[in-house]
Formats: structure tokens, C-alpha cells, sequence
């Protein structure tokens, strides 16, 4: 009894260390794709306002980042749908170093996240 306590004591701790604290920056750097020029574009966006990236509208929720590190890995939340139409073809959170993890799905474009702006 007393092992399977420690043990499951041993597992919350562990879980509680693991986790990096993460600061929202005021905006993200972007970039989109377009898959049939081969043309791309960076736009900087800030949490709350939505870009145009070629012909998809991009909102930004949040930007976060690990704490400790600024320069590393940045994750935001995006909501991206086609101009002119209402049914969003993404909503969620993307991570800048793993972009296929949480990927937009479209035939012509792609848009990931590069970093969030710091202060």
C-alpha cells in the first residue's frame, strides 16, 4: 500500500516538474505558402487581429513561448479560414517546431507559425 502511494506520489511530482512555464507574447510571425506559385509571404500579426495570407483570413488568439527560452519553441493559436466564407478550415493550436503535429489542411494553401514577438 505504502509503495503504490510513493509511486503514484513519485508520478505527480514528476508531472508537476515536467511542465515549462509559458509567457504570451503580443503577436506572431507567420508564414503562408502558396503551393501553386510557390510563393511565400512572413506577416506579423498580433493576438487578437486577423491577417489576410493569400486567400485565407488568419486570426491569432495567443502567442505563447517558454519562459525561460524567448527563442524557442513558440506555439499560437490560430483560426484560419477561406476569404469570403464562414466555415473555418482550422482552429487550434499550432507549434512552430513540429508544424505537421496540428497542421491546416488545404489543397492550394499552408500557413505555420515561425515565433511570437517579444517584448
Amino acid at each position: 500500500m505504502r509503495r503504490a502511494a510513493l509511486a503514484a506520489l513519485l508520478v505527480i511530482a514528476t508531472g508537476a516538474t515536467a511542465q515549462q512555464k509559458a509567457e504570451s507574447g503580443p503577436g506572431a510571425m507567420l508564414r503562408g505558402l502558396d503551393k501553386v506559385s510557390g510563393q511565400t509571404l512572413d506577416v506579423e500579426i498580433r493576438n487578437g487581429q486577423t491577417e489576410t495570407v493569400f486567400g485565407l483570413d488568419v486570426a491569432l488568439g495567443d502567442c505563447r513561448y517558454p519562459a525561460e527560452n524567448p527563442t524557442g519553441d513558440a506555439f499560437a493559436y490560430l483560426t484560419i479560414w477561406e476569404q469570403g466564407k464562414a466555415q473555418q478550415l482550422f482552429d487550434g493550436w499550432m507549434v512552430a517546431t513540429s508544424p505537421a503535429l496540428n497542421a491546416l489542411d488545404h489543397a492550394r494553401y499552408d500557413v505555420w507559425v515561425i515565433r511570437c514577438m517579444t517584448p
